[in-house]
């Protein structure tokens, strides 16, 4: 039985959504993360990816405290009971 990943999300991306502040969510990789919680909250997956699906530039996800190597396909993998880390990079000067 697979375990879900805990889903931690900035405060930003929570009340633009109306999310709390820890999810939980089916998936083996930060790719199935996201359209998992796509299902829950649509709109979501395309807030911090592109049209193609890749990470958005201003936006960094961290699985078990490392960052994604695979900013393009997500398919970091996630495992039973990981964490996985949303944050919003704010940019600018």
């Amino acid at each position: 039985m697979r375990l879900v990943a805990n889903v931690v999300l900035t405060p930003h991306l929570r009340r633009f959504f109306d999310l709390p502040a820890r999810i939980e969510a089916d998936g083996e990789s930060v790719a199935e993360i996201l359209a998992a919680l796509d299902v829950r909250w649509p709109g979501l997956a395309f807030y911090v990816t592109d049209e193609q699906g890749h990470l958005r530039q201003h936006v960094a996800i961290w699985v078990d405290g490392r960052r994604v190597e695979d900013r393009l396909g997500l398919t970091d993998r996630v495992e039973p009971d990981g964490q996985v880390t949303i944050l919003q990079a704010l940019s600018g000067g």
